[in-house]
């Protein structure tokens, strides 16, 4: 037995106390419980089966004997004593006829001797069976003999002559001799019986030595399973049960919650070093704990700056907010006067000054209006998921329609033709997603190709968890290395002097798209031409864009 002392209990601290040293060893030495248990089986298992196996033998013994006893021996003894009488009636009937030649007299001698003068004391089968005993077959086979000589030697003969020459053909000396033949007959009879009797007995005896040899073994047989029984459950209840019940109780104390209560417990073998894995395991749960509580801190600390964040940065938004009123009225206020005064200068004095003023007035005029532009798309830009617009749901057929009505001045100067597929109705804010056509339908229009008239598809088709449209124009196209870059805000691929605008149009595209819980990219054209694919989503919570990233597109 090897006592395994898996710690030392320690009073209940502060958070940042360490849990003492333990010293658990290593596994409990000696014998496993396993080979223990195997020994101590074997040595049962030994013990019972020796008994087992002589009550066996004694019950095969004793059925054995009981059988012979009652059977053959008995048998034989029955049919020995009715041949002994039936031998004296048989005698008593020839001395009679002798005497008189009647011959009813030899109606008992014709039933005991056979027609050939034979006598036989038992059947076939129970001479069979007392053969295989020494002194019982030498017995029977001296009285047979002496039998078969009085019956053959003088009975028969004797009879004989009478029955031919009448009682006097039978001397006084032939009687003698008889009576001398029938007393050694009798006399060899009653020996057979005498040791057929004692044969007898003796197996009488060894059935009741066998019997209690039987009842003996049976009897230790139950005392032995008794006391195998009571040594198996005492080994068991101290080597297994006993430790394995403390070890249950001390790890449901630990479980409750009481990590720093040590688990202590004395047992051999594979038990005893359950106990110390079990050791080793608490004392990791502790140092997790711990480090768990360390990390629990921290992440309060975190939140605790992030709610700080939160709030610096609402206050931030806030600022914009209002930057984004003064840039809408403050700031376009005197814009516009500029741009008026400008252009009305260019109205009343162009042509009366010289070229180059001329010029100069018409760069302040276009700069005016290239100024506006781009404070409106900034002022859009900034306000997409910010004007507390309510979702509703949303037909882009008539989205698309209304995108195409802005369009129509540069569609029919163009003479773009524009198809779509039959849209969907999805669920979102009308405006921006009339804007996300203007937008996308617009670039189509602008860069196309000088050398055929502009051709833009919008198609669309259903995924499991968004409705995916695409804008497909045959336009002069994006090289595939500026896939990505188009989509950042103020990234401009031409000069602006061969294609104007503010470089804000397709950022403007992606915010929209992922305020819808989408996301926008590009794909190559065969023949030319580029393709805009984008989702939306057919569920989306927008106060949940800022915790998980869309991943609808393909």
């Amino acid at each position: 037995m090897v006592a395994v002392t898996a710690g030392q209990s320690t009073a209940q601290g502060a958070d940042t106390e360490r849990e003492p040293e333990i010293l658990a060893g290593t596994a409990p030495q000696g014998a496993s419980l396993r080979r223990r248990l195997g020994v101590l089986l074997v040595v049962a298992a030994a013990i019972l089966l020796a008994v087992l196996v002589t009550s066996v033998v004694a019950l095969l013994n004793v059925v054995r004997i009981q059988d012979e006893v009652t059977n053959p021996y008995f048998t034989a003894i029955t049919q020995a004593d009715t041949a002994y009488i039936s031998l004296v009636d048989a005698e008593s009937s020839v001395r009679a006829f002798l005497a008189t030649g009647v011959e009813v007299n030899l109606e008992p001698f014709e039933r005991s001797v056979g027609s050939d003068g034979s006598v036989s004391l038992h059947d076939e089968a129970t001479s069979e069976v007392l053969a295989v005993s020494p002194p019982v077959a030498a017995a029977l086979d001296r009285a047979s003999t002496a039998i078969h000589e009085w019956a053959l030697g003088y009975a028969v003969p004797s009879v004989q002559k009478v029955q031919d020459g009448g009682p006097e053909a039978v001397t006084t000396d032939d009687k003698l001799e008889g009576a001398r033949l029938f007393d050694d007959a009798r006399v060899a009879t009653g020996d057979y019986i005498t040791v057929l009797r004692s044969v007898r007995a003796e197996k009488v005896e060894e059935l009741e030595s066998w019997t209690q040899v039987l009842f003996g073994s049976v009897l230790v047989l139950v005392l032995a399973a008794l006391l195998v029984g009571a040594v198996l459950w005492s080994v068991l209840k101290r080597w297994i049960t006993e430790p394995v019940t403390s070890l249950a109780h001390q790890v449901r104390v630990v479980s409750g919650g009481r990590l720093r209560q040590p688990v202590a417990v004395s047992a051999p073998g594979e038990i005893g070093a359950l106990a110390i894995d079990i050791e080793h395991m608490r004392q990791e749960l502790v140092s997790q704990v711990a480090e768990i509580r360390a990390s629990h801190e921290e992440v309060e600390l975190s939140h605790e700056l992030l709610a700080a964040q939160a709030q610096e940065l609402e206050r931030s938004n806030r600022d914009l907010e209002q930057f984004a009123y003064v840039a809408s009225h403050d700031l376009q206020e005197p814009l516009r006067k500029v741009a008026s005064f400008t252009q009305l200068l260019q109205k009343r004095y162009g042509g009366q000054l010289d070229d180059r003023a001329d010029q100069y007035i018409e760069f302040a005029v276009d700069g005016a209006k290239r100024m506006q532009r781009l404070i409106q798309d900034l002022l859009g830009f900034s306000r997409v998921g910010r004007t507390g617009t309510e979702r509703v749901q949303v037909d882009l057929e008539k989205s698309l329609a209304v995108a195409l009505s802005d369009l129509e001045d540069k569609i029919a100067t163009t003479g773009a033709v524009v198809t779509h597929d039959p849209l969907p109705t999805v669920r979102g804010e009308k405006a921006l997603l009339e804007q996300l056509f203007v937008n996308l339908v617009g670039n189509a229009i602008k860069f196309r190709d000088p050398e055929r008239p502009p051709v833009v598809h919008v198609g669309v088709r259903a995924s499991e968890r968004a409705w995916e449209l695409s804008v497909v124009d045959n336009g002069i196209g994006i090289d595939a290395q500026y896939a990505e870059r188009v989509f950042v805000i103020f990234q401009r691929l031409h000069p602006k002097d061969v294609y104007e605008g503010t470089g804000i149009g397709l950022a403007l595209c992606k915010r929209i798209v992922e305020y819808h819980g989408g996301r926008i990219w590009l794909e190559p054209t065969e023949g030319g031409g580029t393709t805009v694919r984008f989702t939306i989503a057919h569920a989306y919570d927008p106060s949940a864009a800022a915790q998980r990233p869309s991943h609808d597109a393909p």
